[in-house]
C-alpha cells in the first residue's frame, strides 16, 4: 500500500477521535492532553502526506505508462506468434486454430465482423530469414522528389508589368494627338490654331483562360508523402509561368490565346524591320537609334533586348574587328541596358540560312512597354471521381489573363537576322 494512502487513513481516525473529545462539555486532564497530542500528530501527518505525494508522482507516471502500453505490447506479442500455416490448414482441411493464432483471431472478430479468417497486417511482415516468392527481399528507400525543368521567365526582365484585376476590364487612355507649337507670323498675327486632344483606349479584358490539368496516381500519393504537395505546387507554377510567358510574346490571338507582342506587332503598331543580313550590333543599333529619335529612350542603356541563344552563339563567335578579340556580342551588351535570352518567348530560327528575331523594349516615362492583366487568384479544382476506380486524383488550375501594349513606340522588332 502507498504511504499516502496509509496517512490518509490515519488522518481519518484522528478526526474521528477528535470529534468525540470535542463534543464533551468538561473533558478531563487526560482527554485534554490527548486532544493536544492528536492535533500535533494531525499537523505532522499533513506534512508527511504532501511529501509522500511528491515522492509517489514519478511512480504513478511510470505505472500509467505501463498501463497505457501494456495492451498494445501484449497484442504485439500475440501477433508475433501468429501462424499463417494454421490459417491455411483451417481453410483447406478445417483444422481448428490453436494457441496465439486462435487468440488473435478471436480478438479481431470481437472488434469487427469478418466473413473469412481475419489476419493482422503485422503478421504479413517479412521477417529475418524468410524469403518471398520472387526471391530475397530487396529494400528500397524513396528519395526526395525531383521536379521537372521549365524555361526561365523573361517577361519581367523585359519590363512587362503584371497587374492584378479583381473583376471587369481595365483601360489606359493613351494620347494620340500631335499638338504642335508655332510662332506668330507678325505683330498682329495669330499663333497656330488649336489641335484636338485625342486619346486611344488600351484595354485588358478577361476573355482568355489558361488551365493546367494534372492527374495524380495512387502510387505518387503513397510514395512521395507530404513532399508531393509542394512538388505539385512547383509543377503547376512552372507550367503556368512557362505558358503565360510564351503567350505574352508569341500568343496567336486565336483559339483562346491572347495576342502576343511579337505575333501581333502589326496589330499593336510596333515597328518591325527586316535586317536581311548577318546578325550584328550594327543591325540592332539602327533600331536603338529609332528609339532615341522617337524620344522613347534617352540613351542605349535604357533599351533591353530579348534574343535567342542561337543569336548569342553566332554573335559571340564573330569578331567585330579582326585580331582584336572583340565580338559583336560584346559590342551589343556593352551598349544596351540588358539582354535576356529565351527559348520559349521567341520562335526558333528557321529558313536557309537560318534567321531569328530580336525584340527591343524601353520603359519611357516610367510606363511599361507591355501590360499583363491577371484576374483574381488561381482557381484550383479537385476532381476525386474521374479516377476513383484507380484511386487517383485530378487537379485543374485555372487563371484568366490578357496582354496589351499601351505605347507601340516603346517596342521595336528586328527580323531577318541571319545566323550564317
Amino acid at each position: 500500500m502507498l504511504d499516502s494512502v496509509k496517512i490518509q487513513r490515519r488522518q481519518s481516525e484522528i478526526r474521528q477521535k477528535l470529534a468525540e473529545l470535542v463534543g464533551k462539555d468538561s473533558p478531563t486532564d487526560d482527554e485534554t492532553r490527548s486532544m493536544e497530542s492528536l492535533d500535533a500528530e494531525y499537523r505532522t501527518n499533513e506534512t508527511r502526506y504532501r511529501a509522500a505525494l511528491i515522492a509517489e508522482t514519478e511512480e504513478r507516471r511510470e505505472a500509467g505508462k505501463d498501463l497505457e502500453t501494456r495492451a498494445d505490447r501484449e497484442f504485439a506479442d500475440l501477433v508475433a506468434g501468429f501462424e499463417l500455416r494454421q490459417v491455411a490448414l483451417h481453410l483447406d482441411e478445417g483444422r481448428a486454430l490453436s494457441g496465439k493464432t486462435a487468440e488473435v483471431v478471436t480478438e479481431l472478430r470481437n472488434a469487427g465482423g469478418y466473413r473469412g479468417i481475419p489476419v493482422p497486417l503485422m503478421a504479413l511482415e517479412t521477417r529475418a530469414g524468410e524469403t518471398m516468392a520472387s526471391g530475397t527481399p530487396d529494400p528500397m528507400t524513396t528519395r526526395p522528389i525531383i521536379d521537372r525543368l521549365f524555361p526561365a521567365s523573361v517577361a519581367a526582365k523585359m519590363g512587362a508589368q503584371m497587374i492584378q484585376i479583381g473583376s471587369g476590364a481595365t483601360e489606359w487612355p493613351v494620347t494620340t494627338s500631335a499638338v504642335t507649337a508655332g510662332w506668330a507670323d507678325g505683330e498682329t498675327a495669330s499663333v497656330p490654331g488649336p489641335t484636338a486632344y485625342a486619346t486611344t483606349d488600351k484595354a485588358l479584358k478577361p476573355e482568355q483562360t489558361l488551365g493546367v490539368h494534372m492527374r495524380i496516381t495512387r502510387k505518387a500519393l503513397q510514395q512521395s508523402g507530404e513532399a508531393l504537395e509542394q512538388a505539385i505546387r512547383r509543377d503547376m507554377n512552372g507550367a503556368m509561368s512557362a505558358e503565360l510567358d510564351k503567350a505574352i510574346f508569341l500568343g496567336t490571338g486565336a483559339n483562346g490565346q491572347p495576342l502576343g507582342v511579337v505575333t501581333g506587332a502589326a496589330t499593336y503598331g510596333i515597328t518591325s524591320t527586316d535586317a536581311a543580313g548577318p546578325a550584328s550590333w550594327a543591325a540592332l543599333r539602327a533600331a536603338v537609334v529609332r528609339f532615341m529619335t522617337a524620344n522613347a529612350a534617352a540613351d542605349p542603356g535604357a533599351v533591353k533586348a530579348l534574343v535567342r541563344p542561337e543569336l548569342w552563339a553566332f554573335m559571340d563567335d564573330a569578331e567585330a574587328f579582326a585580331g582584336t578579340g572583340i565580338t559583336e556580342w560584346a559590342r551589343m551588351t556593352a551598349q544596351l541596358g540588358g539582354v535576356a535570352q529565351t527559348t520559349n518567348a521567341l520562335a526558333a530560327p528557321a529558313g536557309t540560312p537560318k534567321e531569328t528575331s530580336v525584340l527591343l523594349t524601353t520603359a519611357a516615362g516610367g510606363v511599361s512597354p507591355v501590360f499583363v492583366g491577371l484576374w483574381g487568384a488561381v482557381d484550383l479544382i479537385r476532381d476525386p471521381f474521374s479516377d476513383a476506380q484507380s484511386g487517383g486524383l485530378r487537379l485543374t488550375a485555372l487563371t484568366t489573363a490578357d496582354v496589351t501594349v499601351a505605347r507601340a513606340s516603346q517596342l521595336e522588332l528586328v527580323t531577318g537576322l541571319e545566323l550564317a
